[in-house]
């Protein structure tokens, strides 16, 4: 399916001079009185190199036709992601390579969109935020206010998220997937 080269999203698959490429990072360039290009980063999903392009902004790319099956998360092993098909059973492993950074954000017993292309898996499609529970962080300060300093903060997947300085142990809060970043506590 033939796209715009200014649609394309850090998460994306498209097919690049014929492989196969999981978009990393887009920047959008408009350099005054030239025509607009868009720059991504993008890693190549049979090699796992990766590689830097420059598109026009009026280029065409081909996205890459991707199955996707809801699975279930079961866990982690250091060097594998496993994976249960809730309907057949079926369960498969995914390498830190396949996951490209999102295994920060994999809960146990949840549900995981698998990415599948002729029959492989090669990654995942993550919610737009999840909910993490905090382990460790500084203590708060005194008469701290929501806009005031942020601190790190551990949560337990591992992945360390700044947060305001009145989030304590124990608590959970969401973070947006495509930044890593904090976005509010979340909802009990």
């Amino acid at each position: 399916m033939l796209i715009n080269a200014t649609s394309m999203r850090p998460g994306m698959v498209i097919v690049h001079n014929g492989d196969l490429h999981r978009i990393q990072n887009v920047i959008h360039i408009t350099p005054g009185n030239w025509r607009g290009m868009v720059q991504t980063k993008m890693r190549n999903l049979r090699s796992g190199n990766g590689t830097e392009h420059r598109f026009r902004s009026e280029d065409r790319v081909d996205r890459a036709q991707l199955e996707q099956r809801m699975m279930e998360f079961l866990y982690g092993d250091g060097e594998k992601w496993h994976f249960m098909d809730a309907e057949n059973f079926e369960q498969i492993a995914l390498s830190q390579e396949d996951l490209a950074g999102s295994e920060a954000y994999l809960l146990p017993n949840t549900q995981i969109e698998i990415e599948f292309h002729e029959g492989r898996p090669i990654g995942v499609e993550l919610p737009k935020t999840v909910d993490l529970t905090i382990t460790e962080t500084a203590p708060g300060i005194k008469g701290a206010t929501a806009s005031a300093q942020l601190k790190p903060a551990t949560t337990e997947t591992g992945l360390i998220v700044q947060v305001p300085s009145f989030i304590e142990p124990g608590e959970t809060i969401r973070v947006d997937t495509a930044t890593g970043e904090y976005v509010s506590r979340a909802k009990s």
